[in-house]
């Protein structure tokens, strides 16, 4: 009987980041984990399943020579331009070796609607530089055989540790103002259900583009004062209300053809009771 721990060896590309660390700590009891980091961390530099990998300059087949990795989740980040070359050369050795990967991408790449959340196969379409850049990884996946390649497109993430959450905290702290959208609606999540997610679509050998926000949709102003309301510091907060339209404007990523089990569904409420204090 195979161990758990060999049905696969798994490459995060990105595992010392917010979200491929979460991800790694989420993988690594399961299946054989190894990571990449770009900056020099002396706590990295002595975990062996951790190699130091800067996509701006190294080449990538020298540690996928090394790991002979069964899947490859990309939680990179930096420039894009380089990104997307790095993106065309992994298509290359999947298509090769008949391996899987996992990409992270955004509900930015549906940043030009506006009028309606989006779903799994809606065309993508984006203003933004970002959603353009994650649109061009995406069709580079997509050439590829269907079933060795899973596309996350994940809405804002929050959670205790989260950038997000980091960056309110240090706004209220220095006084300066946090920025809202009114007109924002959004879908959100957290880095711990995306990580169980992901070992779901692992363990499952799910395939195709998921869409991995709350159930439920929230205005973006009312979501960051309930944030800040959860963790006691309303009082503190100065708000500056953003108008980037009159009307309403959608950014939520909902599924509608590759569902996930009930328990692996979030709500809005969830990420705030993660919050409380």
């Amino acid at each position: 009987m195979q161990k758990k721990e060999d049905k696969h060896k798994i490459l995060i590309l990105g595992a010392s980041g917010f979200l491929g660390g979460a991800t790694y700590k989420e993988l690594c009891s399961y299946f054989r984990t190894f990571g990449t980091y770009k900056t020099s961390d002396k706590t990295l530099e002595s975990n062996h399943h951790f190699f130091q990998f800067n996509h701006e300059e190294d080449d990538i087949h020298e540690i996928l020579d090394i790991i002979k990795p069964s899947v490859i989740i990309s939680a990179i980040r930096g420039d894009f331009s380089k990104q997307i070359i790095l993106h065309q050369h992994l298509a290359e050795y999947i298509y090769l070796k008949k391996i899987k990967l996992i990409f992270l991408s955004s509900s930015n790449v549906f940043d030009a609607y506006s009028k309606y959340p989006s779903y799994e196969q809606d065309k993508t379409y984006s203003n933004s530089v970002y959603g353009h850049f994650k649109i061009k990884i995406e069709n580079i996946l997509l050439r590829l055989p269907k079933k060795q390649i899973a596309i996350l497109r994940l809405p804002m993430v929050f959670g205790s540790q989260s950038p997000r959450v980091q960056e309110i905290l240090e706004q209220i702290n220095s006084k300066e103002p946090i920025e809202v959208f009114p007109n924002l609606i959004m879908n959100v999540t957290t880095d711990k259900k995306v990580t169980q997610q992901i070992h779901y679509i692992l363990n499952r050998n799910k395939w195709g583009v998921f869409h991995l926000g709350s159930t439920d949709l929230v205005h973006h102003d009312d979501f960051i004062k309930e944030i800040v309301k959860t963790m006691e510091l309303e009082k503190e907060a100065i708000y500056k209300r953003v108008y980037t339209t009159n009307d309403d404007r959608y950014l939520a990523v909902l599924p509608k053809h590759n569902m996930l089990p009930k328990n692996l569904n979030i709500v809005s409420q969830d990420i705030l009771n993660e919050l409380k204090i």
